[in-house]
């Protein structure tokens, strides 16, 4: 399959609303093993997170992020790319996006969580400048009530 080609003038790009949630969460579902609950998106946009969303013109979600600000920092909670999008760029665009949301907002860095398992998240945060600087032990549900830990990254803006 080659990858899609896109026009990234023709496609929307606009703030997490609450009419976006059920596509959000839907797309959630789809993507990760241990998926955020829809109260999880709701608290964040009451909390009034950077929340975004693309979509095709025709309305198609094809991904979102959610960015919390504190201080001088930014905390990358959730990106996520449509399982049929991935490997064209996408998520790249995402993340571009939730960099510059957060260097506009006068923030130093910004910090993710990742899961060590996630190798094809760890590569594009890694070849996209993010250094790893600790690990959460425990921090992530996994399989048999098991725990994963979460490798901490941050982006020097």
């Amino acid at each position: 399959m080659s990858a899609q080609v896109w026009d990234l003038a023709r496609l929307n790009y606009e703030p997490m609303r609450e009419a976006d949630l059920a596509d959000v969460f839907a797309l959630e579902q789809s993507v990760y093993p241990y998926p955020w609950s829809m109260a999880n998106f709701v608290d964040s946009l009451k909390s009034q997170y950077q929340a975004w969303v693309l979509r095709e013109r025709d309305g198609g979600l094809l991904g979102y992020f959610l960015l919390m600000i504190a201080v001088d920092e930014a905390h990358l909670l959730n990106v996520a790319v449509s399982a049929e999008k991935q490997g064209q760029g996408l998520g790249r665009f995402l993340l571009n996006q939730a960099v510059a949301c957060a260097r506009g907002l006068g923030m130093e860095s910004v910090l993710l969580e990742v899961r060590p398992s996630n190798t094809r998240a760890l590569e594009i945060y890694e070849r996209y400048g993010f250094k790893q600087i600790g690990r959460r032990r425990g921090y992530y549900p996994a399989a048999d009530q098991q725990r994963e830990d979460a490798i901490v990254m941050r982006f020097t803006l």
